[in-house]
């Protein structure tokens, strides 16, 4: 594979505060990564620093680029969405589409007009008229309707309800996502899209705590749920993480096999929340 994004050393500090501290990290093409972090964890300066948005130190190649130096040619390849889709108030709709029409060589305005025409969004509309899950499809529709080969989304869903959050993230499988294009997106609703996941990366305090694709996180982290009677047994196996549940103990372990885990209670894959739960919180029992 391909890497999209490949990032060594990469380093950011706002006066003493390092908010990146030297990451290292690689995407591959044709991958949907989750960048999962708890606020302040450095996820918005890593996006600021691959959309050439910041000044950083160490060594970042997004699509080839160099993000500081070849940006405008970047940027022709790369799409934004953040948490905030800031369109003017003032604007109409159709101005958009001829806005972007006009600034961008690879925007395909019948294919914006395609998706636009399966919402309730109306040309003549001004986006001040528009609801906030209308100003996002608005948004979304002129991000897919750009040929791009990088999508990078934060927070995109942040204040939608939940059916305005599965229509977006159905539109984005459905009308976007393909072997050739990479999706990086950052999100606090971890159980919503974990399963849209092909990969993750666990950040905190400016450090990238974990980075594995999904697939192998089911062979090298284990859950093991037992009694609260049978918890000593199990604790000897050094959990990196545990926390009770209704009466029952969770357990967290990385790097041991099933075969030794297995008998002493029900045994499990962690989804992705509960492992960034645990890997965010989680010190030896």
């Amino acid at each position: 594979m391909t890497a999209v994004i490949e990032a060594r050393g990469l380093a950011k500090s706002y006066g003493a505060r390092r908010a990146l501290a030297g990451v290292s990290f690689q995407i591959e093409s044709g991958r949907i990564v989750g960048l999962i972090g708890p606020n302040g964890a450095g996820k918005t300066t890593a996006l600021k620093a691959i959309l050439g948005l910041t000044a950083f130190d160490g060594e970042l190649k997004v699509l080839g680029l160099d993000p500081r130096t070849q940006r405008d040619q970047l940027m022709r390849e790369v799409c934004f969405m953040a948490d905030v889709a800031v369109l003017p108030r003032w604007l109409r709709v159709r101005q958009a589409l001829a806005y972007c029409r006009g600034v961008h060589p690879r925007f395909d305005e019948q294919r914006a007009r395609e998706f636009l025409a399966r919402t309730d969004i109306q040309m003549h509309s001004r986006v001040r008229e528009l609801s906030k899950g209308m100003v996002t499809q608005l948004h979304l529709a002129l991000i897919l309707a750009i040929d791009a080969r990088l999508l990078v989304l934060d927070e995109p869903t942040l204040g939608l309800d939940l059916l305005y959050r599965r229509k977006f993230y159905d539109t984005l499988l459905n009308d976007y996502f393909d072997k050739e294009r990479t999706i990086l997106l950052t999100t606090h609703q971890v159980e919503e899209v974990e399963n849209l996941f092909t990969d993750v990366l666990f950040i905190s305090h400016g450090q990238v705590t974990l980075a594995s694709t999904v697939e192998e996180l089911g062979n090298e982290y284990l859950q093991l749920n037992v009694s609260a009677d049978g918890a000593a047994r199990a604790r000897a196996l050094k959990p990196f993480y545990e926390r009770e549940v209704f009466g029952r103990v969770a357990m967290f372990f990385q790097g041991r096999s099933a075969a030794e885990l297995a008998p002493l209670g029900e045994l499990r894959t962690p989804t992705i929340a509960d492992l960034f739960v645990a890997k965010m919180q989680g010190t030896p029992a």
